[in-house]
Formats: structure tokens, C-alpha cells, sequence
């Protein structure tokens, strides 16, 4: 049995939500490692949102459907080397297991990848006209 606590510091003081007493109390005998890591968020709905409506538009502008878009862009940039029944492989990760950071790494690459191959410019929310692009690309999915 494992046991959990989120560990913040903040202006130098740290807190955690559990005592560490208490849940070292919880643990059988033996030996144990302790690794304190950061925190990150699972991808937020709104990345998510933003990713599809991304594919949606370049479903519209090249005609590849948006799910083939995904597996593509998934392919392309969350590769990895996997060994199954001894031998190695190359699989597609999904971006439903990125954290926030992960997912705001891969929409810049998908974003990038959009202007300098398919010349398509995908906008980000801060931009000026990014209403006018949910307008035109929120209702064709």
C-alpha cells in the first residue's frame, strides 16, 4: 500500500495535506522510498477543446478528417520506444494521459507544424481574432 499527500511551498513555507506521521503510521514494516515530485494538472478541458477545434479546422481546410489529424499529430509528436513480449516498438501515446504542461507542449508543436507545412495559422485564445475563429470552426464538428 502507497501512500499520497500533496506538498506545497509557498513565499518559503511548506505544507502538506496529511500528517506525515500519520500516513507513515498506515504502512506495513519494511523499507520504504520517498520521492517528492511536482505536481502537475491532467489537461485541462479547455486544451482539449481547443486541440479539437484545431483539427476541425484543418479537417476543413485540407479534408482530412479530424480524427486521422489527431492520430497523426499523435504519431508525429508523443512517439515512443515500448518493448512488448520482448521486442521493441514504436507507439503513439494520447494526449488524454498529457498533463498541462505536456498538452501546452504538444499544441504549440501541432500549432507550428500547422503553419510551416499546411500553412494554416491556428489561432490561441489570447489572439485578436480568435472569437471570430470559434464562430466560423464550433459548429462543424
Amino acid at each position: 500500500m502507497s501512500q499520497t499527500a500533496i506538498l506545497v511551498k509557498e513565499k518559503g513555507v511548506v505544507r502538506i495535506d496529511k500528517p506525515f506521521d500519520f500516513m507513515c503510521s498506515q504502512l506495513r514494516n519494511g523499507r520504504y522510498k520517498v520521492t517528492i515530485e511536482r505536481y502537475t494538472e491532467p489537461r485541462t478541458i479547455s486544451q482539449n477543446a481547443l486541440m479539437w477545434l484545431w483539427f476541425t479546422c484543418i479537417e476543413n481546410e485540407t479534408g482530412t478528417d479530424k480524427q486521422d489529424v489527431h492520430d497523426y499529430y499523435c504519431s508525429l509528436f508523443l512517439r515512443r520506444t515500448a518493448v512488448i513480449n520482448g521486442k521493441e516498438t514504436v507507439v503513439a501515446g494520447s494526449t488524454s494521459r498529457l498533463n498541462t504542461l505536456q498538452m501546452t507542449d504538444f499544441l504549440n508543436k501541432v500549432k507550428a507544424d500547422a503553419a510551416t507545412e499546411l500553412g494554416i495559422s491556428l489561432p490561441l485564445p489570447d489572439d485578436l481574432y480568435y472569437q471570430e475563429f470559434i464562430n466560423e470552426y464550433k459548429y462543424r464538428r
